[in-house]
């Protein structure tokens, strides 16, 4: 009972000392934030307190302790500091030694930015704003100078890290992957429209994962694909159930050529968002509605009879799309042998479209890229966002209990759950 309470006890005497502090503040006609406001203020005494201390234990003894005089090394005054805080800059007394062999570490040497900063650096990257837009919003919004090159030179440490992400193991199996592609203008010569290959699995305990995400030139191939997903089976991907996937040259082949046993699916939400794209916009509410009947049939045989009532309807006058659809038909129809529970995943927008929505908010703030670098640096960051520790992982799968039980009852002795499932 009392480890608890004293907690409790703690945050209570924390927030009274807050409250303090600021009273006392407002009394004095101290602002809370600003070069001489009372959060700049407690920054200070805690980052020189902090520096203090860390003296203190190099040294051997405390400011002031006679025990200290003639022993050697000793203080050597102060030398005055700014570093940039997440607050705003703030100014500092860092303490010196005579022999100069302090090396501080909660403000380091040349140190001229407090970690949180970088990380603000990088999330307003993530967001899409460009180096010139943060230095802007330093300058605006902290009353600090920033340059850009400072700006690209924090976004650049994480091309290490960006590089481990790339290669990291991955499990054994997934039960569905979704590959799927945002374009992106990259200048190359001349600006161009290049794909970025995004591919999502959905985990065995139902996590949302990022496996990766590959620079194309547009036009891939088989050879492309294999290259691609030969790197995924590298990492640990044994086995997969079902790959979700939008009709790409050369991609259905390298899939069952990496893994025998995988099932192609053509995506369904790509089949209805580019059958629109042949049809006039103020038809699309009911053509949605008209090719519900074909993707929710219980049989092939039924939705082969539902899509003949579509074209009936549509193709005379939408010939693209009926052709679309029975070119895509064999990809399609597996998808109707599925349990209810696993179509729901595979139809599941969730999958890729939170994701791709944030990608594409990036990637048109920024208009172009210099590089095929720069514009993975910016698509990780993003992805980084998603999950602050690296792993890139999205979200939890919705309803994935039934879908489980559906997958291990389909893809019987291939499914295994964890203990966390």
């Amino acid at each position: 009972m009392s480890d608890t309470i004293e907690p409790v006890a703690d945050r209570i005497d924390q927030q009274q000392l807050a409250q303090q502090l600021v009273d006392a503040a407002r009394a004095e006609g101290i602002e809370l934030v600003g070069p001489d406001g009372l959060l700049t203020g407690l920054t200070k005494t805690v980052l020189e307190t902090a520096l203090e201390a860390e003296m203190s234990e190099h040294l051997g003894y405390e400011r002031h302790d006679p025990s200290g005089r003639d022993g050697g090394n000793s203080r050597n005054g102060t030398r005055t500091k700014t570093v940039l805080t997440e607050i705003g800059p703030v100014q500092i007394e860092v303490p010196r030694d005579r022999d100069a062999s302090f090396d501080p570490m909660i403000v380091r040497k040349r140190q001229r930015r407090l970690d949180g900063i970088d990380e603000i650096v990088l999330s307003l990257t993530a967001r899409g704003l460009t180096t010139g837009e943060i230095a802007a919003h330093f300058e605006e919004v902290y009353g600090a100078k920033v340059s850009r090159d400072t700006i690209s030179r924090i976004t650049d440490k994480v091309l290490e890290e960006m590089a481990e992400w790339a290669n990291r193991p991955l499990d054994a199996i997934y039960p569905v992957l979704f590959i799927d592609a945002i374009h992106v203008k990259v200048r190359d010569g001349q600006v161009t429209n290049r794909p970025f290959y995004v591919v999502i699995g959905v985990t065995v305990d139902g996590h949302r994962d990022i496996l990766g995400i590959w620079a194309g030139e547009g036009g891939e191939g088989a050879k492309y694909w294999l290259q691609v997903l030969t790197e995924v089976r590298n990492r640990g991907v044994a086995d997969v159930c079902i790959v979700v996937c939008d009709g790409l040259k050369g991609l259905p082949e390298s899939i069952t050529t990496v893994w025998p046993q995988a099932l192609v699916q053509a995506c369904v939400l790509h089949l209805i968002r580019n059958s629109f794209r042949y049809a006039s916009r103020k038809y699309w509410e009911q053509m949605a509605r008209d090719l519900r009947p074909v993707y929710t049939a219980p049989t092939e045989q039924a939705a082969a009879a539902r899509f003949e009532e579509f074209a009936d309807t549509w193709g005379e006058q939408y010939p693209a799309i009926i052709g679309l659809w029975r070119s895509a038909w064999s990809e399609f129809v597996p998808f109707l042998d599925y349990d209810v529970e696993i179509r729901r995943v595979i139809c599941s927008t969730n999958a890729i479209e939170s994701i791709n929505a944030r990608y594409r908010r990036a990637v048109k703030a920024r208009g172009h890229f210099p590089t095929e670098q720069a514009a993975l640096k910016c698509l990780y960051l993003v992805t980084r966002s998603l999950d602050p520790t690296g792993k890139g992982r999205a979200r939890w799968a919705m309803r994935w209990k039934p879908a489980l039980n559906a997958f291990a009852i389909t893809f019987a002795g291939r499914i295994i759950p964890t203990n966390g499932s």
